[in-house]
């Protein structure tokens, strides 16, 4: 992770505290075809980890996506087996855990979870939330894990807005806090108003979606004098966005830690709309580094001696070889290549 994070800013030698700081580990939880591995796909577009977007059903011109690497993934278009994936964004090191949202596979997304800081659900907007988000979402919540929502597939005719979060309150428990505000839906969606910026974010396809969107930043007065919207959805857009503030929901990053709220963002993964601006808030405020409960204690992350634990290992990840990999969650300390290390429960 060092090297990693030096590549961003070579003649900085980090230390201990700074790279615990540029860390973040989450998990993507979801229903089955809520679009959580599309959305892995494109912030890894975003981190620059890959250069093109891949499908989750791609077709023989298309490429496939990287989080679904083994064959019988692909050919069924669902996620199977976790997937741990690394890249670097803003001077931080993003730790992406990619789940399995069918329940055939949710003994993997259990052990996943207990590896992670916090976890961002996907729903789907026309669906919101199914029965596997709401399982799994439980799970978060005993594990204490706060909770980030992407609102997904605005692209496609929607369920309303304030229908959605009003569910997310009733089912969830927690007071959802919109980020943002889709500027229409289905064929009409065409980007999102930015509560923080006071601004629309237009967006553009690209072919194949691929590439990352084109977006331009318009005032929200500008909208019909620019003919991007008519006087109507105008009007509708605005009214809309004056009944969230009337409300008076406030983000607050201390009730995110405390999961008494989540952050909702919404989005199309598949056209690639706001999923930048969702990467960028997440950094932002997403936990850092967690303390770990021990069988001998409160592994704090600043502790210099290494500590983690196993959480998953995986066979037969190349089919030429009888392999095992073993995927472990750093608790404290740094890991260095061919360092001598005890497991405590063999003593070996």
């Amino acid at each position: 992770m060092q090297d990693a994070i030096s590549n961003v800013n070579p003649n900085h030698k980090i230390s201990l505290s700074e790279a615990i700081a540029a860390r973040r580990t989450f998990a993507i939880i979801s229903h089955p075809d809520a679009g959580k591995t599309t959305l892995t796909e494109k912030l890894l577009l975003y981190g620059n980890a890959i250069e093109l977007a891949g499908n989750v059903r791609a077709r023989k011109n298309q490429r496939a996506t990287t989080s679904d690497w083994m064959e019988m993934e692909r050919e069924r278009g669902i996620s199977i087996t976790s997937t741990i994936l690394q890249f670097p964004y803003h001077e931080h090191i993003i730790n992406l855990l990619d789940t399995p949202g069918h329940q055939d596979f949710s003994e993997d997304t259990y052990r996943t979870l207990s590896a992670v800081d916090c976890a961002v659900m996907v729903m789907d907007g026309a669906k919101g939330i199914e029965p596997q988000t709401l399982k799994l979402f439980e799970v978060c919540r005993k594990r204490g894990i706060p909770i980030f929502t992407f609102i997904n597939k605005m692209d496609r005719p929607a369920r309303d807005p304030l229908d959605l979060l009003d569910e997310i309150k009733k089912v969830l428990g927690m007071e959802p806090v919109p980020m943002n505000w889709p500027v229409g839906d289905g064929p009409n969606f065409q980007g999102v108003y930015d509560r923080e910026a006071k601004g629309v974010y237009l967006f553009e396809r690209t072919e194949r979606n691929e590439r990352m969107a084109p977006e331009v930043f318009m005032p929200l007065e500008d909208m019909v004098k620019n003919h991007i919207l008519n006087e109507e959805r105008h009007k509708e857009l605005t009214e809309s966005i004056h009944l969230l503030d009337e409300v008076g929901v406030v983000f607050d990053h201390a009730k995110v830690l405390r999961e008494e709220q989540t952050p909702v963002f919404f989005g199309s993964a598949v056209t690639n709309f706001g999923v930048r601006l969702f990467l960028d808030a997440f950094v932002k405020y997403a936990p850092l580094p967690q303390p770990y409960l021990s069988d001998s204690g409160i592994v704090e992350p600043e502790t210099p001696e290494f500590t983690g634990f196993v959480f998953k290992i995986q066979a037969n990840m190349n089919p030429k070889h009888r392999d095992s990999v073993a995927f472990l969650r750093i608790c404290s300390g740094r890991f260095e290549r061919g360092m001598d290390l005890s497991t405590r429960r063999a003593g070996r």
